[in-house]
Formats: C-alpha cells, structure tokens, sequence
C-alpha cells in the first residue's frame, strides 16, 4: 500500500510536501496552516483527470455471480446467510484472520448447499482471493480502516467490490478508490443498508414525485450507543472499534444516515457538496469508564488516560444549490438509539425517529395514521412491492440487508449500473476525515471534494427504486 501511495502522489503531482499536509488532511489531525491545506487539497482535485465515468456503467453480465467474502466475524455471516441463497450466487472463498471464525462460516456456507475454501492465519490471505481467477465478487466486511486497501487491491485483481461502510477513512483512500474503480473498470459499491429501509426508499419516490416540493433541508443521524460492545474483550477483533474511538474525533460513522438524505438531494447528480462545519462535544463517559475498567483489569490500561471523541458530533453541510444537511453520530448516550431521517420542502416533510415516522403534507402538522397510509400505498415503489416479502423472511437490519444484497447481485448478473456507485461510495465516507479536521481546528469550515470531477452536472440518478432495470432474480 505503501508503493501505491507514493505512486499515487506522484501522478497527481502533489509530491513530499503536498503528501504531508494530505496526511494531516486524510488523518483528521490539527494543521496549522490551513493556507497550504486548502491549497494541496486545491490541487489534488484539479490533478484528478476522470479517465472513466462510472456512474450509470453497466458492466458485462455475470450470470453466475461467484463470491469471495474477507470478514466474517461480525457482519460476514450475515452476507452469506442472505448472498447464499440468491439465484445465480456461488461463494467460493471465505476469508478472516481468525480460523476458528472462517470455519464457522464455512459450515454455515456449506448448509446453503456451498462448498467455499478457507483462508485464514496470515494477515495477508485475504490477497491470495483477490487474486483467484474464479471470483467476479469480493465482499468486504472487515474494520473499516481496511476497507480502502483491499477494495483497491481486489478491483486491480480484475473483481468488483462490495464495501462495508464506511468505505474509506482518509482522503487519500477515496481518491485511491475513485482511481482505481475508473481505471479498472469495476464497481465499488459500498453496502450502505440504511439506503434500502422501506421508509427510505418511500421518501425517496415521494421526493421523486415532487411530494416534498423543492428539497430544503436534511437531518440525519447514527446515534447509538457503543458503550457494551466497545468495551467488551469478545464483540470486536483485537478492539479496535475501541481504539478508533480513542484516537479520532469528528464523525466517525457517517454514512448510515447520510446516504438516504444525499439520494433524495441528488448529491452527484445534479448537486452537490460544498463544505462542512463539525461541532462536538467532549468525552462524558468513554474515558471515565475505560479508567474504572483499567483500575481493576490489566487488560484495559492501554485504553485508560485517552482522549476518547466526543458524546455527541453534529456537522452540517452545505450544497451547491444551497441545501442544508445537519448529521448527527452519537456513541455512548443511554437513551434510545435515533437513525434520523428527516426530510423538508417547500410542500412537506417527513421524519423518521422516535418512531412511527411521520409525514406532513404542509398543513404545519403530521398526517393522521389514516392518511399517512393512503400517501404508503400511492408512492411505495416497485422495489418494496417486489422485494418486501421475500426480505422479511430473511431478515437482516429489517430486510433491508437482504434488499441491498439480492439488488447487488440482480444488477451484476444482467449488467445493470448498481445502485451505489464509487463516487457515493466516497463522498458519504469522506465526511469521517472532514469532520475530524474541523473538529481539531475550533470547527472552521472545510471543502468537499467533488470526486466526480465535474460529472455531477449530467450524472443520472441511480438508485433504481423503480426497477426501471430488472432481471427478476429470484431468492430462495
């Protein structure tokens, strides 16, 4: 990765000292001179040439889809679960670093009638199936600071890819990612499962079909506590959901609830992002209690005496059409989890948490249950109507996994654009890097980058809600 990098940085012509100040941009740190930040990033964007539009890119069919999955200790079992039993799916290889993890899986692969090889001990197995020659797949669902690295190195293996979210932790690793997809020709679509929630999906039509008026305002929002399972010495490999939260600040876990909001603004498609202001809060609880387990179990003395982030991150953004989107990530707060989605026009709203959601015709209230049914049932889109019972059987996030799943493989085996593309992919996860900087530096405001070089003036829409582009694949 180290080579690439330098590589990477010599094409775009940002050399020693530009590298420098991008990796205190990527990395989220303080940087004193801001001139020379805004300036390299300045660069970096105008050195990008798009050698390859890959929104609304319909590769060759597939129609036997063969899988290779790197990860499955917490979320990897779910996409072999749900992969496994869509139509013209083969897992053929299972990866994690963890034998005892990758043997699991493999049974669970091999009661869906598969038969996948293993790799497992060596921290670098997971290239040894990128490189076979008999996988058109590669999912990854391993901690997403790795996400970048191996979604580069499979899509230059000639695979395309389906990435955890958020799919980049730097800067760096979005431009590599757009690169990478541009230059090779495959997808790089980030596993956001929040984007297929039916009530996502229906304000997404409804917006569409002009329900909202002109869009004004977005609020959206990851706010659940992580406090138990951070803490706990078995949910999470080696810590390390732990160990970001004690060395980043900002927004570290956006997409979530950006990515449904960036769908019905059109965010690359005929809007885009400006900049970006991030507020926080500080550590209430993260480093009192990693002090208190510390005291009393050796195990937690490296995470005692840190600078956790904060209880609560809230960034706002700015389009270029003058849109506003507030987003929100909270991880340690007792009270119930919140996914916002809130949506506001010039004719109406709606929002989702606390729950029922709601929706506004304008009249400066909500719509009764009665009304709010009649509005479901005009503008639900084709996908709900055909997918909604088959997902619930399955499961996964509310059916929404099994959704996003079964609509990846659907586009691959009939050579459909896919729904999220790279420049999604990249512009929902840079808010992670932007944020922190802002943070760090008293909440100045920040440049987004436009990862689509300009493209976002005639890009087409892409989430297929209406299954204008279906294969009728079949789920078992």
């Amino acid at each position: 990765m180290k080579k690439n990098r330098r590589d990477f940085l010599k094409m775009t012509g940002l050399g020693i000292a530009g590298a420098g100040v991008l990796n205190s941009y990527a990395s989220g740190s303080k940087n004193e001179n801001d001139r020379t930040l805004a300036e390299t990033m300045k660069e970096y964007e105008k050195n990008h040439k798009q050698s390859f539009n890959m929104s609304g890119y319909a590769a060759t069919a597939i129609n036997k889809v063969r899988v290779g999955i790197i990860g499955v200790g917490q979320r990897g079992p779910t996409y072999i679960k749900i992969m496994g039993r869509v139509e013209g799916v083969d897992i053929r290889a299972i990866c994690d670093i963890r034998p005892e993890k990758a043997e699991v899986s493999k049974k669970m692969a091999e009661n869906l009638g598969y038969n996948p090889d293993i790799y497992s001990g060596d921290k670098d197995a997971w290239k040894k199936l990128c490189e076979r020659d008999d996988i058109d797949l590669v999912i990854v669902t391993t901690p997403w600071t790795m996400h970048a690295e191996m979604g580069v190195y499979a899509m230059k293996q000639g695979k395309h890819t389906a990435i955890a979210v958020p799919a980049a932790a730097t800067i760096e690793e979005c431009w590599q990612l757009v690169k990478t997809s541009e230059d090779t020709k495959r997808h790089c679509m980030m596993l956001e499962n929040c984007s297929y929630h039916t009530f996502q999906m229906l304000t997404l039509n409804m917006a569409r079909k002009g329900f909202f008026g002109e869009i004004v305002h977005g609020e959206c929002a990851y706010n659940s506590s992580k406090m138990r399972n951070n803490f706990s010495k078995t949910m999470y490999w080696d810590m390390w959901w732990l160990k970001e939260y004690s060395k980043r600040k900002g927004n570290i876990y956006p997409t979530h609830g950006l990515g449904p909001v960036c769908q019905i603004m059109d965010i690359n498609r005929g809007d885009k992002f400006e900049f970006l202001v991030s507020v926080e809060s500080k550590d209430f609880m993260m480093g009192a209690k990693a002090n208190e387990l510390a005291a009393t179990d050796s195990f937690y003395e490296e995470f005692a005496n840190k600078d956790y982030r904060g209880n609560m991150n809230t960034t706002i953004i700015k389009t270029t059409k003058g849109r506003t989107i507030m987003l929100q990530h909270g991880a340690t707060s007792p009270s119930p989890e919140t996914y916002i989605h809130g949506i506001y026009g010039t004719k109406g709203a709606a929002l989702k948490y606390p729950y029922p959601p709601r929706i506004s015709t304008g009249n400066h209230k909500w719509a009764s249950p009665e009304e709010f049914e009649v509005i479901q049932k005009k503008y639900s889109p084709e996908i709900i109507k055909v997918m909604d019972e088959m997902a619930n059987k399955i499961g996964g996030h509310g059916g929404s996994d099994t959704y996003k799943c079964w609509r990846l493989i659907d586009c691959l085996r009939h050579g459909f654009p896919v729904d999220i593309d790279v420049y999604d992919s990249v512009t929902w996860s840079c808010i992670l890097p932007l944020s922190s900087w802002s943070v760090h530096n008293q909440s100045n405001s920040i440049q987004i980058p436009d990862f689509t070089a300009g493209a976002w003036k005639s890009n087409e829409r892409n989430m297929d809600i209406e299954l204008k582009n279906y294969g009728k694949t079949l789920i078992r």
